[in-house]
């Protein structure tokens, strides 16, 4: 495990129980309890965690991991996950996006569809997104007509939000809209962990003619702090094989068409 994994590993276990022990975490992970301590100091610097005299904690409960923490967990999950979305789009679509890791793959499986990816000429498809990662990788895509949302940037999870960006999403109309989300469950729908993303998520939501919401298992069954939309309101859940029957069969019995890959 090099140092980006362990930093990855700190993060999803202080996000899961909330506190973490030095000399536990070091036999948890088979390195030195002093790699450990440099570690966690590490990310008290950049304000990810609390130190305490033996571990570290976390700053609050509705814990979110910044993105660039996030990328190489479940990473051939969320490709697959993204291919399989991808295919949901079709040649003069106009599509919505959130931040995420997953909506970042169902981006990148665009750029390379037979549909939309191996098209000539300019606008094959219009992009509508808040997520200045996304809008980086797509800005140079002749096929695809970029519209980035306004909005305040927040670091943790590289999108546009504020009532800036709720203004522009306000007059735009959507073929398609793919969630990335914190927590999907059949009956609380889907949610995130910030306040702020919910809204901008929820008027993409309320702008499309579709929802597809991509999430990897561990999302399955989950409530997050800030509600975006009913689960009346999902059309398409892509997920991966990993996810419990019993939660497929709820999602489907509640109108939602459930793909996994």
């Amino acid at each position: 495990m090099n140092r980006y994994e362990r930093l990855n590993a700190l993060l999803e276990l202080l996000a899961e129980r909330g506190k973490i022990e030095v000399d536990d975490i070091a036999e948890e992970l088979a390195v030195s309890g002093a790699t450990i301590r440099r570690d966690l100091d590490h990310l008290a610097e950049q304000q990810l965690l609390t130190r305490t005299r033996g571990g570290a904690v976390a700053h609050s409960v509705a814990y979110d991991l910044p993105l660039r923490y996030k990328t190489v967990r479940r990473a051939g999950e969320k490709q697959r996950i993204g291919r399989a979305a991808a295919e949901q789009v079709h040649r003069g679509a106009v599509v919505g996006m959130n931040g995420g890791t997953t909506t970042t793959e169902v981006a990148r499986a665009l750029m390379t569809s037979a549909d939309v990816g191996g098209a000539e000429g300019d606008g094959v498809i219009t992009v509508v997104t808040n997520a200045l990662n996304i809008a980086n990788e797509l800005a140079v895509r002749p096929q695809v007509k970029l519209v980035v949302t306004g909005g305040v940037a927040r670091p943790q999870s590289y999108e546009l939000m504020s009532p800036l960006a709720s203004r522009i999403l306000s007059g735009l109309s959507l073929d398609v809209t793919f969630l990335g989300v914190d927590a999907i469950d059949p009956d609380a729908g889907a949610s995130a962990h910030h306040e702020g993303e919910a809204d901008i998520n929820r008027m993409l939501a309320e702008r499309a003619r579709k929802v597809v919401v991509v999430a990897d298992s561990s999302k399955i069954g989950a409530r997050a702090f800030a509600s975006i939309c009913p689960i009346t309101q999902v059309h398409v859940l892509v997920t991966d094989t990993d996810a419990r029957e019993e939660d497929v069969r709820r999602f489907r019995e509640r109108g939602v068409e459930v793909v996994q890959v």
